[in-house]
């Protein structure tokens, strides 16, 4: 099973299964489509909290969305797990759990199989299909160009950005950025290390340009979530007001965003989102 991060990971359950009700609601007397569900990271299934004296388990996203029958089930689900043991666990705990479902299941890397549902939605005998998306992953591991290939396409997407315990962390204090966290960087948001470096940090120089002084800007992971909130502006219409998920120090660790092509699956993820940061 995949470890138990804290309260927030059964909240961002609760908000896509919210969202995924209200987005079925929607769709139930629009039999013409043909409703996908997408799940990038989708884990083992279930998840522990706790020691082995008192094991908790939580449901997972892959199940909770596969046991919705109300208003309309998916036509279809389709479940990515690249980690081996999960994966062997997730097969049980969705195709053989659910033999009559039509569940697809891959130990793949997620950045590759974004690209082929994009292909996927492009081809024009699929014109009647529609995704309702998860990408959950604990750290940086979904790629801008993943996300880019998904331009135009009649998808909603839930997106897990980790702001704080992800590009915080390789944004050093003094600007000292090895060159391999920066091709992370650049990889992850997509952008040069010039305009990475431009955004995040302050640089005093002299009269003749030579650079004395290098400082991080001060609220570095709000800084990030909206960066990376402009990013997905530039490929969806739409993108919601982020849902924050903090640690028990109160600090901030990700950000979950909803993007769509949809004005009004903006204004329900925003709704819904407002009510779990409050």
């Amino acid at each position: 099973m995949n470890n138990f991060g804290g309260d927030w990971t059964k909240i961002k359950i609760e908000i896509l299964v919210e969202y995924a009700k209200a987005y079925l609601s929607i769709m139930k007397d629009r039999t013409f489509f043909k409703l996908m569900y997408f799940d990038g990271f989708a884990g083992s299934g279930f998840i522990e909290k706790g020691k082995k004296a008192d094991v908790k388990v939580t449901v997972g996203a892959a199940r909770r969305i596969i046991e919705i029958a109300e208003p309309r089930p998916f036509d279809s689900y389709y479940f990515v797990e690249k980690d081996p043991v999960n994966f062997a666990l997730l097969e049980k705990n969705t195709k053989e759990a659910f033999p009559k479902k039509k569940i697809y299941t891959i130990c793949e890397d997620c950045n590759k199989k974004i690209i082929d549902l994009s292909n996927f939605l492009r081809d024009p005998k699929n014109s009647k299909v529609r995704t309702l998306a998860y990408i959950d992953p604990c750290g940086m591991q979904v790629e801008w160009r993943s996300i880019e290939s998904l331009r135009g396409l009649p998808i909603d997407m839930w997106i897990l950005v980790p702001t704080g315990l992800g590009v915080n962390r390789l944004l050093k204090k003094n600007g000292q950025i090895s060159d391999a966290w920066l091709e992370k960087l650049e990889i992850f948001l997509g952008l040069t290390r010039e305009e990475i470096e431009k955004r995040f940090y302050k640089k005093s120089a002299t009269l003749f340009e030579e650079i004395t002084h290098i400082e991080k800007e001060k609220d570095a992971i709000e800084n990030s979530a909206k960066l990376y909130q402009s990013r997905l502006k530039e490929v969806f219409e739409f993108v919601s007001k982020p849902y924050e998920l903090k640690n028990s120090s109160n600090s901030t660790m990700y950000h979950l965003f909803l993007t769509s092509n949809n004005k009004t699956a903006e204004k329900i993820g925003s709704e819904i989102v407002k009510k779990y940061n409050n």
